[in-house]
């Protein structure tokens, strides 16, 4: 399995109003400062020193302070400590940690929008009510690609869509207790004529479907089109548009650690996709081999810091095939 975090957990408490969201603020500020104050000691000691009872400790001290996105991330040190690459993957995690402790002790300090990035990073919940009453942007929404994972006792669905018009990206994340349904509302290949809305940050990602307009339109070539759709494989970009897509979702919010992307012409190799590395722990994508033969393709990717993971190709008919 791909290590992922969740952007907000389903059941993080909400920042709420009044003495109870000063109440909530200050009981938060206090486990970060705790938090400030081992990633110190952590890194006088020496990260060889490390100790995961310690980390367990530390996490569940973070959740009794109501600050549940960050005793995720504290929670995720044990895995980068396993890793052949450790030292630098760990310190890389304790910085991003430190960053966000900081970002929350300045929070009045920051733009509106990186502000509410910290709150939603450390856990704080948007409210779906307060989501939906914000703006939403219509567009032709290509659902590119899906992937389940188990997170605790939850199963997570990502769905993530590219707006063909706005060229934004969207996910639309999902939960259900495990064995039982999720929404399938979103199949990936199918364009669909929809309001999203937004969660609220300085790289807006997650998003609500606000008002779907039609149904969902089958993206095959061979098969009609209903008017006004456009072309039926979603418009791609070069591997130098990626990167730069990257960088500005990570200049926005440095801890973004998952952003969709669409490479057009991609030639995928053993390792490679269009010269971008793959996740270490991407298997060879052989049928992504087979089904180029040899000649380039358009394919729907999960970007993170540690390589691409494909999760959808586009072959010559149109037709979405799920890798």
């Amino acid at each position: 399995m791909i290590e992922r975090r969740s952007p907000s957990a389903p059941d993080a408490p909400s920042e709420g109003g009044g003495r109870s969201a000063q109440a909530r603020r200050a009981r938060v500020a206090a486990g970060l400062s705790e938090l400030e104050r081992w990633l110190a000691d952590q890194v006088r000691k020496g990260l060889a020193a490390a100790s995961e009872s310690e980390w367990q400790h530390l996490a569940r001290r973070l959740v009794d302070a109501q600050a549940p996105g960050a005793a995720a991330m504290v929670g995720a040190l044990g895995e980068a400590r396993s890793a052949a690459d450790w030292p630098e993957r760990l310190l890389a995690q304790i910085t991003m940690l430190h960053l966000l402790a900081a970002g929350h002790r300045r929070l009045d300090e920051l733009p509106d929008d990186l502000a509410q990035t910290v709150r939603t990073r450390v856990g704080y919940l948007v409210t779906r009510e307060k989501v939906l009453a914000g703006p939403a942007v219509r567009d032709l929404w290509h659902v590119v690609g899906r992937r389940d994972e188990i997170q605790d006792r939850l199963v997570a669905r990502r769905v993530w869509l590219l707006g063909r018009r706005t060229g934004r990206a969207a996910l639309v994340l999902t939960f259900a207790p495990i064995g039982h349904p999720l929404d399938d509302s979103l199949v990936t290949g199918e364009v669909l004529d929809a309001s999203l809305a937004f969660y609220p940050g300085a790289a807006p990602l997650r998003a609500l479907v606000a008002t779907r307009f039609d149904e969902p339109v089958a993206t095959r070539l061979d098969e009609p089109v209903a008017p006004g759709v456009g072309e039926p494989v979603p418009p791609g970009m070069s591997e130098d548009e990626a990167l730069d897509t990257v960088a500005k979702a990570l200049a926005g919010d440095p801890w973004t650690d998952s952003w969709p992307l669409v490479l057009a012409a991609a030639l995928p190799t053993a390792a490679t996709l269009g010269g971008l590395p793959l996740h270490p722990r991407v298997a060879t994508p052989w049928r992504l081999i087979a089904l180029s033969g040899g000649r380039p393709l358009t394919v729907a990717v999960e970007w993170t810091p540690r390589g691409l993971v494909p999760l959808t190709a586009w072959d010559e008919h149109g037709q979405a095939v799920i890798l």
